[in-house]
């Protein structure tokens, strides 16, 4: 079997033929050289309309498909089209991605590869250059955030991630938690007031309207937002971020306790305590069960913040809002008396978002932000597998393309 056959076979355009084939052995390459068809006229690569023949370029390179552990490469003599709209020009090649000197077919086979292993790793296993790897995940990006629907977005979770730990830098992360649908909508740089309005201006007011539900922490510019946008909106603090401030306090009150005790020379139970406190009951092994039953007759106030989150997790098991709302009135008077501090700011949190946190019960089938925590911990692996990014946009390029179900590219033959 020939291997234009084999090309005509999964990766055919029309008007072009494949010509003579050549192995390189030294370098270990193949070369393909590409024709146009004697009856076939040259199109415009701006409007793809067929223009006439202006003149030839210098012979190009693409690079196709590994074969066999050998690279591939396509040899073809673009031509020169005079537009009437866009004057002379180079002619449009429908394997090519832009000016890059790369395949469709290629591209599109390396970004798949992008998403099982780092952008580094993709290049050393398959000869190439990084800067080619990305221009690849872009490509793909790129045509999916063009050819993606945006419309009957009716619930969204709004987070943000710290992206960069020695310079404190932070992104901010707009995903679809609607059932059925779930994905990376928009990313966005830092987590200001401005930041979130580009995602509102670039959803588009008669979409956005659309949205019935959001979900999102306590950061005061995206409240902020998120009022001013979608007045219309139920818009809940979800039961992730709450909890998250009660282990919070906790741990800071272990930390007090302990160094309290330390610095007395008393005999200090809390010693390798911490993940006894933060675990959910369930989650603990034999050894830490009993370990905290121990603790019950210590009288430790570390104990005692932990006895108040425990009665707290019955505010999510209510039927209505009416009956939460009044648990939720009597728990903060009950650890207002307490001369527990972390968790008297805990209990102001949920005084001065009552109504956010109580919307949860507003809402059937509930919602929560745990889809976007579920989403911020792939985000986390994306990153820690490429061992952080150098750039905004390459995160954000990697982000979008594992995590936001984007349309891809058509291509004549599946290679991954």
């Amino acid at each position: 079997m020939l291997l234009q056959t084999l090309l005509n076979d999964c990766h055919k355009f029309p008007g072009f033929k494949y010509g003579k084939c050549q192995l390189d052995r030294k370098n270990k390459i193949i070369i393909i050289n590409l024709y146009p068809k004697e009856s076939s006229k040259s199109r415009c690569s701006k409007c793809e309309e067929k223009m006439p023949c202006y003149d030839k370029q210098s012979v190009r390179e693409f690079l196709f498909v590994p074969l066999l552990g050998y690279r591939v490469k396509i040899i073809y003599q673009p031509r020169r089209v005079s537009c009437k709209k866009h004057g002379v020009v180079v002619e449009y090649m429908p394997w090519s991605v832009g000016k890059r000197p790369i395949c469709k077919a290629y591209a599109i086979f390396l970004a798949t590869w992008s998403k099982k292993i780092s952008w580094k790793e993709v290049a050393s296993t398959f000869k190439t250059s990084w800067d080619i790897v990305f221009a690849s995940v872009k490509f793909v990006v790129d045509y999916g955030l063009k050819n993606r629907c945006l419309d009957n977005i009716e619930q969204i979770g709004i987070d943000e991630i710290k992206y960069n730990r020695k310079t404190d830098k932070f992104a901010t992360l707009v995903f679809e938690i609607t059932q059925g649908s779930k994905r990376l909508l928009w990313i966005g740089k830092s987590r200001k007031t401005k930041t979130l309005l580009r995602f509102f201006r670039m959803l588009g007011k008669v979409r956005y309207q659309k949205i019935s539900v959001v979900s999102s922490d306590m950061w005061f510019p995206y409240l902020k937002v998120i009022k001013k946008k979608l007045p219309h909106a139920i818009h809940i603090l979800d039961r992730f971020h709450i909890m998250k401030k009660f282990n919070e306090a906790i741990d800071e009150m272990r930390r007090l306790e302990f160094k309290a005790l330390k610095d007395a020379g008393q005999k200090n139970p809390l010693k390798n305590t911490r993940w006894i406190f933060l675990k959910k009951h369930h989650n603990l092994n034999e050894k830490q069960s009993l370990k905290l039953k121990n603790l019950m007759t210590e009288n430790l106030m570390t104990y005692k913040a932990y006895l108040m989150r425990e009665s707290f997790q019955k505010f999510w098991l209510f039927p209505n809002r009416r009956i939460a709302g009044i648990f939720m009135d009597l728990w903060i008077k009950m650890v207002n008396r307490t001369k527990i501090q972390p968790m008297k700011k805990v209990s102001n949190t949920l005084f001065n978002h009552r109504d956010y946190i109580l919307n949860w019960f507003d809402v059937n089938p509930r919602v929560s932000n745990g889809v976007v925590e579920g989403f911020n911990n792939k985000v986390k692996f994306i990153i820690r597998r490429a061992y952080g990014y150098g750039s905004y946009s390459s995160l954000e390029m990697a982000l979008y393309h594992n995590l936001g179900n984007l349309p891809e590219p058509e291509v004549t033959h599946s290679f991954v």
